[in-house]
């Protein structure tokens, strides 16, 4: 693979796990509140992943 092709493909894999874990925040009416955290964790977990890898890729 070309660098632009592998750049192109690790930009695509950090955007889907942002929004995956964004997407758990969008039901926080229907879930327990002892559950809030969790999700809000993994959205902080995803973006500090893809912020870590802004310049190794």
């Amino acid at each position: 693979m070309q660098p632009d092709v592998i750049s192109e493909a690790s930009d695509e894999a950090r955007d889907e796990a942002i929004d995956e874990a964004l997407a758990g925040t969008e039901s926080l009416d229907d879930v327990p509140l002892t559950e809030h955290v969790a999700r809000f964790d993994a959205v902080h977990g995803a973006l500090n992943d893809a912020l870590a890898r802004i310049d190794t890729d």
